[in-house]
């Protein structure tokens, strides 16, 4: 009865309320806060008025993650001339956290309390990372047309622990300054995941320390690389924003630009190969890939702190190695003739004790367990076929953990307002009779970006604020689902982008943001 009540004073509350929404918003619009926090109620009717070139964020106990966050906030404040006539009521924003380390997993806190009235606002997190969602919350609350604060109770946390969102390097080099806007970006909507898909067949842009001659063969050119100093600030800009990296380094397939620097590692194949070549995944049965294997994740674990690796697994095609005699002759010799899920589980189960000897944990695309390959519990499933509902009762039945990307392809582009179809989707509706314990085995889900028709020209416009969508269904309450109550959220949302200088793209078929983004004024 308690969650039926709770979603009854909710849903009265919105019913009720009306304000004037962040930029361009209209009397009778809900407050513009995206995502949606848990719980958040009217103080009063009668905003606090803040003056932004002088307003503070005060904290007495901080570090460079929180201090770097007050800078930015303060920045946002800032973005345009505004000069404030009216009698100033709020000139700080107190913050209070129980503690200062910088440890950022899947486990840590990102609970925040958060309140406003006209002359004083607090907010409390158990960490840097609350802290830095409720300051983002904070800043939604700011109408930018007069400076004046909505007064509310705010108690928030995420709905999923895994909140995360997807960028293909390898078909379409992005720049290291496009990768940060977008993990800047995906923090005002409360992901804290970014999984880096960064090779793959068409590139090699990783520059591997073991392995330098990848990218040198396998990149479109050295201008098309990341090199580790690259790397290395993308992962300080995604922890200064609570964004964990989970690198992608997907196996058996998609690895023909691995092919370029180890003679013998793909399966050779003539008229059998991928994207017309005449070599497909990796020939499992050559013992020198493991070693290469060996070494090269050696390697990543150092590099990427993460808990995780994406090991892929994905669109393995068995007619490379059907076409190859060695693989064969080798299958025949083990008594697997003809039996590739066999031979793929072989590979996978080599591949998986590497990555267990080196203390790391790991995500696989959903053909791993669709396959019915021998793998360990501790694996996390990543569904991204149809059919995901059924391999999410199949996977928490036989108790592995779960992500969803199946219904959140961003690159799939539709006409109209195609971001109501990807927040329709719900990553624990696979069984409307599936257990609490099932259901507590589903993290959450990764928003993808696949980089086929995106590069620096226009990744960020197509992504926000479509992105916004599913990020709400997966930090904000199960209950609310509603696309005409997310409607004026994420053109406001859309907005606020804008008026922080990022290209995002219309969210309605007709509107306006105070604030437009024009990249022609220098031209």
């Amino acid at each position: 009865y308690y969650n039926e009540y709770k979603s009854y004073l909710r849903m009265s509350y919105l019913s009720t309320i009306t304000m004037i929404a962040f930029i361009g918003g209209t009397v009778g619009t809900p407050l513009p806060l995206v995502p949606y926090p848990q719980n958040v109620s009217l103080i009063s009717h009668t905003p606090a008025v803040i003056n932004p070139r002088t307003f503070r964020f005060l904290a007495p106990r901080s570090n460079i993650i929180l201090e770097e966050a007050f800078a930015r906030y303060h920045r946002y404040l800032n973005l345009h001339d505004f000069v404030q006539t009216a009698p100033v009521t709020l000139e700080t924003l107190n913050v209070v956290i129980e503690s200062v380390s910088e440890t950022l997993t899947l486990e840590t806190s990102e609970n925040y309390t958060l309140a406003v009235s006209e002359n004083a606002a607090l907010l409390k997190a158990d960490n840097v990372y609350g802290a830095m969602r409720g300051l983002e919350t904070f800043s939604q609350l700011i109408n930018t047309r007069n400076y004046t604060v909505t007064c509310v109770q705010v108690h928030d946390y995420p709905r999923y622990k895994f909140r995360g969102f997807m960028l293909d390097t390898s078909r379409h080099y992005l720049a290291v300054d496009a990768i940060k806007k977008l993990i800047t970006a995906a923090s005002w909507s409360k992901l804290n995941v970014f999984h880096w898909h960064i090779v793959d067949d068409p590139s090699f842009p990783y520059s591997s320390i073991t392995f330098p001659q990848m990218s040198v063969a396998g990149a479109y050119s050295q201008d098309h690389v990341y090199s580790q100093t690259d790397i290395l600030d993308i992962l300080i800009h995604a922890q200064r924003h609570g964004v964990i990296v989970v690198p992608e380094f997907d196996t058996p397939g998609h690895t023909l630009s691995w092919g370029h620097t180890f003679p013998g590692f793909l399966t050779h194949c003539p008229k059998h190969g991928n994207i017309g070549s005449d070599y497909g995944p990796i020939d499992p049965t050559n013992e020198n890939v493991y070693s290469i294997l060996t070494k090269f994740f050696s390697e990543i674990v150092e590099v990427f702190p993460s808990d995780f690796i994406h090991l892929g697994g994905d669109e393995v095609h068995y007619g490379c190695w059907e076409n190859n005699a060695n693989i064969t002759q080798w299958m025949e010799k083990h008594n697997i003739t003809g039996d590739y899920e066999k031979l793929e589980d072989y590979y996978e189960k080599r591949l998986i004790s590497i990555v267990d000897s080196l203390n790391k944990n790991y995500i696989v695309w959903e053909e791993i367990f669709n396959h019915h390959l021998d793998i360990k519990p501790k694996t996390i499933i990543h569904a991204w076929l149809p059919n995901w509902k059924s391999v999410f009762q199949n996977a928490t039945e036989k108790g592995y953990r779960c992500i969803l990307s199946a219904c959140w392809y961003l690159n799939r582009i539709s006409y109209g307002e195609d971001w109501q179809h990807f927040y329709k989707c719900d990553p624990r509706s696979f069984n409307t009779s599936a257990t609490p314990e099932q259901q507590q085995l589903v993290l959450g889900g990764t928003i993808c970006m696949w980089g086929e028709y995106v590069d620096n020209t226009n990744v960020l416009s197509r992504t926000w604020p479509r992105a916004a969508a599913p990020a709400e269904r997966l930090w904000s309450a199960a209950d609310i689902n509603d696309p005409a109550f997310m409607e004026p959220r994420i053109e406001a949302h859309r907005c606020r982008m804008v008026f922080r200088g990022y290209p995002a793209e219309p969210a309605k078929s007709r509107g306006f943001c105070d604030v437009e983004y024009n990249p022609y004024r220098q031209l």
